[in-house]
């Protein structure tokens, strides 16, 4: 498993099951802990209770948990400086800021400047949604082309970036 080396900031994108959680939790435990892991599910019903539940249980004692719903920016400033950050993950960030009618471009811009104040390692987690088929509902189709702005600027930003397929990393900018 490659470590983070110099890459400040790691995008991992992927598919549903495709191993993105896992393997960016592996990258920021190749890093001394403490670990942050900076959670944006919210259990709103029973299967993404289990999700959740089943991601808790890969962590230990060495992990501390943030909840960032809605709020990303507001958490990752608020995180401690020295440790290394996971979000998992911004796709779900993004749904929960578009069922609040927030303003997208302007959540999205205190994210990449949150970002950008961060000394310490991030690597976050983001679906990759636009392989799949066309959405039905004009909902659907605005989130689908919310979430492949929101990756393309975020892959820009970053030292890195790694798209899992199939459980396999392949990196498609910086140091493999």
């Amino acid at each position: 498993m490659p470590d983070l080396g110099s890459d400040r900031f790691t995008l991992v994108l992927g598919g549903a099951r495709s191993g993105k959680s896992r393997h960016a939790e592996a990258l920021v435990m190749a890093q001394p802990p403490p670990w942050i892991y900076v959670a944006t599910a919210q259990a709103l019903d029973a299967e993404m209770a289990a999700r959740i539940a089943h991601h808790r249980s890969r962590r230990d004692r060495r992990w501390h948990t943030l909840e960032a719903p809605r709020d990303l920016a507001h958490v990752i400033d608020g995180a401690p400086p020295d440790a290394p950050l996971l979000i998992d993950c911004l796709t779900l960030w993004l749904s929960n800021e578009m069922l609040a009618d927030a303003d997208l471009g302007a959540a999205s811009q205190d994210l990449e400047a949150a970002l950008g104040r961060r000394r310490t390692s991030v690597v976050a987690v983001a679906n990759e949604v636009g392989l799949g088929i066309v959405p039905e509902t004009a909902l659907g189709r605005r989130f689908r082309d919310a979430a492949g702005i929101l990756n393309q600027c975020l892959a820009v930003r970053a030292d890195r970036v790694v798209l899992l397929v199939a459980g396999i990393p392949m990196t498609l900018k910086g140091a493999p």
